[in-house]
């Protein structure tokens, strides 16, 4: 197994190998996290927000008959942890190797309130989502979602899998896929690779949401 296929996160080491000197120089780097590690885990304390650095984490919880239900995504740049509590009420993974800063705040930091209204402001918008009984309508939401939050390209990244997107759109991996097959056949997006969408025609997810 290579460091990169381990299920535990590890830290970059100093070029030195010293320690005690790169102590300093660790703390000002992310922790990267292999694909599919678990960066906290439901009720654990949570004490910590977190930064995306680069990579992405998925955030979901276990329903009682087994089934995954994904809650949100987490792309570079986009901070998560917000908890109503001392503990975590979902579980956090990396979905790629990932790089995470943790950020200790303290209570009253002038930035805090922002970033919690904002995931706020997320986890509302994909309830809405969900919301929608039409599956197209659910998968054009996403990928226009998607779009916007990766700077409006038109070239935007899937880091997760179609199981993933299944599991956030309340969906069965077979309607994801075949969504994602009209779409293309109907000349909407484009698929370079499994883990890239094209966007040609942005309007059409829009005017499919009106």
């Amino acid at each position: 197994m290579t460091l990169l296929e381990s299920p535990r996160a590890f830290m970059p080491l100093h070029p030195q190998g010293n320690a005690l000197a790169s102590q300093s120089a660790q703390r000002s780097l992310p922790t990267l996290f292999a694909a599919g590690a678990e960066i906290y885990a439901q009720g654990e304390t949570c004490n910590s927000l977190y930064r995306v650095e680069f990579g992405a984490v998925r955030i979901y919880r276990l329903l009682a008959d087994g089934r995954r239900q994904i809650s949100a995504f987490h792309l570079a740049g986009e901070t998560f942890g917000f908890e109503a509590g001392d503990t975590h009420h979902f579980f956090a993974e990396a979905i790629v190797a990932t790089g995470i800063r943790v950020l200790r705040t303290a209570p009253g930091a002038a930035d805090l309130l922002p970033m919690a209204l904002k995931s706020l402001v997320r986890a509302q918008e994909h309830l809405l989502v969900l919301g929608r009984q039409n599956a197209l309508e659910r998968v054009s939401a996403f990928l226009a979602d998607m779009a916007e939050r990766q700077g409006g390209l038109r070239q935007v990244e899937l880091p997760m899998s179609r199981n993933d997107i299944a599991d956030y759109l309340g969906l069965t991996i077979e309607t994801v896929s075949r969504i994602f097959t009209r779409l293309k056949q109907e000349g909407v997006i484009r698929l370079p690779s499994l883990r890239r969408v094209e966007i040609v025609k942005l309007q059409v997810l829009h005017d499919l949401l009106a």
